[in-house]
């Protein structure tokens, strides 16, 4: 072989050496901060990811986009063609074969209205489908309508199969909603999916049900508490976290106005109108965000007195209880975790 053909081959390989190892640092290359938004679920959510690989964190953002549009697709009551929309077209009728995603939710959902003696309840749907809180067809039912729908709840008439993963309501017209579970559920498996990305530290925020993973830059992170009817970024303190769900259920976030009253969307299941306390909102600390998700409205339901006792009743569970008359209360292992930032409220001992 000639030494100009070996020329050529060394500068090939030179340069076949050169492309590898620059494609060797791009793939590898961290980024200091990668964020997506997204729109399922009724609301607007955004998962952000901090000191990772450039390739793993693009992965994962694009498997949350993924796992997010499943859970829509599945769960969601506003939607035409979801498993629980099939499941309350065939109400009264027959079992409906869903997912092992939308079982395990609606198993779970029961787990807690059994929990929380009904005050959680997942055949809410028959009522929340009148009022409508939160789209743009949200009214004031009339008195008939509740009165009549109220009778389609309960949660004792929904039977699972768990070998054909089939469910069915007994009633006709009795309806799913698992709003007030299926975000959580949703946030649970996002972190759970960038865990298997390499990802070691992220903020999945999904309308206010957030999650953080891991620290940034070795510190835990910050997560405020919103102050009510005020802009998102705005707090009234916060508390640090590491692998850390916090879920707040607030008066504020989703309502209907009939001249000065105001409806908010939590739903009591006994009456048919929204809960009627002197709470503005309710946060829970939790490992887990369905935990968070469903609790967070339960504990609201309860009220003040029995909602605290019920959190201080259960391990690895806080509660931040915020009343409209700005005073702020808080569970036993919050009491040394909760930062006030806001001199407007006032911590009650």
């Amino acid at each position: 072989m000639s030494q100009k053909n070996n020329r050529i081959i060394e500068i090939a390989v030179l340069v076949i050496l050169i492309f590898v190892v620059a494609l060797y640092f791009i793939m590898n290359k961290k980024i200091d901060e990668l964020s997506k938004t997204y729109y399922y679920l009724g609301t607007v959510s955004e998962v952000k990811i901090f000191n990772a690989k450039k390739s793993n964190a693009e992965d994962a953002l694009e498997d949350a986009n993924t796992i997010l549009k499943d859970i829509h697709n599945k769960m969601s009551a506003q939607q035409d063609n979801t498993e629980v929309n099939k499941i309350n077209e065939k109400a009264g009728i027959s079992p409906v074969a869903v997912s092992n995603e939308t079982f395990n939710v609606i198993e779970s959902a029961i787990k807690y209205a059994n929990l929380t003696g009904g005050v959680f309840d997942p055949t809410i749907g028959a009522i929340s489908s009148l009022w409508q809180i939160g789209t743009n067809n949200a009214r004031v039912p009339s008195a008939d309508e509740i009165s009549k729908n109220l009778q389609l709840i309960n949660y004792k008439n929904i039977e699972l199969d768990k070998n054909k993963k089939t469910v069915f309501l007994k009633e006709k017209n009795m309806r799913l909603d698992l709003g007030a579970i299926a975000k959580g559920y949703a946030a649970d498996l996002v972190c759970e999916n960038l865990k298997s990305n390499d990802i070691e530290s992220a903020i999945i925020n999904l309308g206010g049900n957030v999650f953080v993973l891991g620290n940034k830059s070795g510190e835990p992170y910050k997560i405020g508490i919103q102050a009510p009817y005020e802009e998102t970024s705005t707090s009234i303190g916060y508390i640090k976290g590491e692998n850390t769900s916090v879920v707040t259920s607030g008066i504020y976030e989703r309502f209907v106005k009939d001249g000065d009253k105001l409806y908010h969307h939590m739903l009591n299941p006994k009456t048919g109108y929204p809960f009627e306390n002197n709470l503005n909102s309710v946060t829970i600390v939790s490992n887990k965000s369905i935990d968070g998700d469903a609790l967070s409205t339960s504990t609201f339901g309860m009220g003040l007195e029995k909602g605290m006792e019920f959190i201080n009743s259960k391990k690895d569970v806080g509660a931040i209880f915020l009343t409209k008359d700005k005073k702020i209360y808080l569970s036993d292992s919050m009491k040394s975790k909760f930062i006030l930032t806001d001199e407007s409220y006032k911590i009650v001992e």
